[in-house]
This record gives structure tokens, sequence and C-alpha cells, in this order.
């Protein structure tokens, strides 16, 4: 089939925009990029986030039991539910993201403000707990963990039991966790430390541990206060022991 010269010009302009199309799709690709599946996704560290419900809360499933005196509470597998653990990008996420929204319930929160605080807080609650000393303790404690407390030491002295537990130091805090749960703000805080615990009975023998042996424990304790209240101060709400 023979093309006439109007024909030819046709077919030439095709193929001449053909030629500019394709390198119009070069450039745009090698302007924009193209995505190969190894591209990263944008991550927002302070992404909105729903407040964990109460199987998400590794203190939540105890009722608020205090466990001092002993600690054989369970594994750290206990802290968790039963589906896959976050990573430690996505846990330092989470973290982040309650903090965030802490501070946005309420302004005048500040990171090494707690921290500090929680460490003194630490200090003073084992320290009344092993002098047996409820009033010190109560105004630091919920009504809930209060009354764990108080029945402890109840117990110990109702078995002519004496406490002879020490802190030592205070090795490590750490922030694990933090959540609003409606309007009250909730920081969970790993404590490490070297502690001195033995108990003895009413013959000064001893009963339990051993006064001459510092051991590592760690402990998980949950702090909370109501962001609508005026008083400051943060209660202890919650607390479990590895050890």
């Amino acid at each position: 089939m023979v093309l006439g010269m109007g024909s030819g010009f046709q077919f030439f302009d095709i193929i001449l925009f053909a030629v500019i199309a394709a390198f119009l799709v070069l450039r745009l690709r090698g302007v924009l990029g193209r995505r190969d599946g190894h591209e990263g996704g944008y991550h927002d560290r302070f992404r909105n986030m729903d407040a964990p419900d109460a199987s998400e809360n590794p203190d939540s499933d105890d009722d608020n039991i205090v466990r001092l005196p002993g600690r054989d509470d369970s594994s750290v597998d206990d802290l968790f539910d039963d589906r896959a653990a976050p990573t430690e990008d996505e846990a330092l996420d989470r973290i982040a993201n309650g903090l965030h929204l802490i501070k946005r319930a309420d302004s005048h929160f500040n990171i090494d403000d707690f921290r500090n605080g929680s460490r003194s807080a630490f200090e003073m609650i084992v320290a009344a707990f092993i002098a047996g000393d409820t009033g010190a303790l109560k105004p630091l404690l919920s009504p809930e963990v209060y009354g764990n407390f108080a029945d402890a030491i109840r117990e110990r002295e109702q078995a002519g039991e004496k406490c002879e537990d020490s802190l030592i130091g205070i090795k490590k805090a750490e922030i694990v966790e933090a959540y609003m749960e409606g309007r009250t703000a909730c920081v969970t805080v790993k404590f490490v430390s070297d502690q001195v615990k033995a108990t003895l009975d009413e013959n000064g023998d001893v009963v339990d541990g051993d006064p001459n042996v510092i051991i590592e424990v760690t402990d998980f304790w949950t702090f909370a206060r109501d962001t609508r209240s005026r008083d400051p101060n943060w209660a202890l709400v919650a607390t479990r022991s590895l050890d």
C-alpha cells in the first residue's frame, strides 16, 4: 500500500509526538522519582492514638495489688498481652505520644521534674513501708494501693515479724509507659534498685531473704494525676515487681 504525501506527513507527526511524550515521561520520572517498594513512609512520632484499654495497661489486670514484702511476681511477659510485643521504635513512639498528650492536657507537666519526683516518691514510699509508717504512706498512694500497703503492714505486725529491708540506691528510673485515661494522666516508671531484703520473726530469726546480701530489684510503678485538679502531686496507683 502506497501512502500519499499528506499521509506521510501525518505519519511523521505521530512518530514525533510519540518521541516527545516518551521524553517527557522520562523527565518526570527523573524529577519525581518512582515507588519501588523500598521508600520510607512518613513517620509521625506524635500521631493520634486511642488511649489504651485495660488489656494494654500492664497494671490494670492485678486490681492494683502491691507486693512489697515478697518479690515473687510473675515474669516480664505478664506486663504485656498475648499480641506481638512492639519493637523498640514502636514503644518509644507510644511513650512519646503519651507524654505529648499529657503535656497537652497539663501545660505545666515537665518530664525531668516528673522523673526526679518519681525517684523521690520511690525512696519515700519504700522507706515508709519498711518502717510501717501508714501516716506517711497515705498521701502518696491511691486509696486502693494504700489499703494494700496497710494490710501488708498489719499482717506483718500481727505475725510479730520485723522488716529489715533497706534501699541502697536507685540505679535507673526510666519512663516505660505514658497515656491518658480520660482526664487522668498515667505514667509508668521502671525502677532498677539495689536493696537488702530480709524479714525477721519475733525471735530475731530470718524467715525470708538475707540481711547480708544486696540484690537488684526491678519494679514497675504507675503514677496518676487528675489534670483538672489544682493539686500538682501524683499518686502511686499500681505497682508490679519482676523479682
